[in-house]
């Protein structure tokens, strides 16, 4: 997360996503406290939407550190969720991990499994989803805020190096476009608001692009299918 809110973001949510928070304004027993730019706040918000669990969206600048959101979270930090009258919990990946595990598609057949039921498929994904949180995102922010060139183009080294490696562990794109193929799931919800900034964030500021041409085992057009069908999914327009 960056240091400070740029002077530029607006405060609160705009479009698609501002109609959603304000569909989920009303009390609800999981409080998602949530800071709308915030990309870890989108893994969780992609989650929740995708298996339609109730929530309540509680809009909080995490900047100012106030007494109420501290009670939520000592940290400060968001994502947090609050379950009324049961307990606070924080951190992305652990958050993603509670709603599947509170809210399983084995005992409601109307929730999104987000998990493949298969035991080394489920720790597959554990694998890639820690891949994600250790070497792409850290070299997304070393990109963004290296303060050399030597910095910034070791970031933008390791960021591509990241992502070739998770694509080459994707399903072949002949059996569908996400990680596991025709599933969806945390995964890809681990990586996508990061993607979803490149456009925006990284060429703004660092003129970041990705490769033009396909790559070797046409890898960057194997990621700019998984891009295109993850960036239009309901459940993430919904955030945006």
């Amino acid at each position: 997360m960056l240091s400070s809110i740029p002077d530029d973001t607006f405060p609160h949510a705009t479009g698609l996503a501002a109609e959603i928070v304000q569909a989920h304004s009303k009390e609800e027993d999981l409080v998602l406290w949530a800071s709308w730019f915030c990309p870890f706040v989108q893994r969780v918000w992609i989650a929740l939407e995708e298996k339609g669990v109730p929530y309540q969206y509680h809009e909080v600048n995490p900047y100012k550190k106030e007494k109420e959101f501290l009670q939520v979270n000592p940290l400060g930090l968001v994502p947090a969720i609050e379950l009324r009258g049961k307990a606070t919990l924080w951190e992305s990946l652990v958050l993603l991990q509670y709603l599947e595990d509170a809210y399983p598609s084995s005992s409601n057949s109307n929730v999104t499994p987000l998990l493949p039921e298969d035991p080394i498929d489920r720790a597959k994904a554990r694998i890639w989803i820690d891949h994600v949180s250790k070497k792409i995102v850290p070299a997304f922010y070393t990109f963004l805020q290296g303060q050399t060139k030597e910095e910034q183009a070791g970031g933008r080294e390791k960021l591509l190096a990241g992502l070739e490696k998770l694509v080459q562990a994707m399903a072949p794109s002949s059996s569908g476009p996400y990680f596991f193929g025709p599933h969806f799931s945390l995964v890809d919800i681990s990586l996508i608001p990061w993607v979803l900034r490149f456009p925006t964030v990284l060429k703004k500021y660092r003129d970041f692009e990705l490769p033009t041409d396909d790559g070797e085992g046409d890898v960057w057009k194997r990621f700019k299918e998984w891009e295109a069908a993850v960036a239009s999914r309901q459940g993430v327009l919904n955030t945006v």
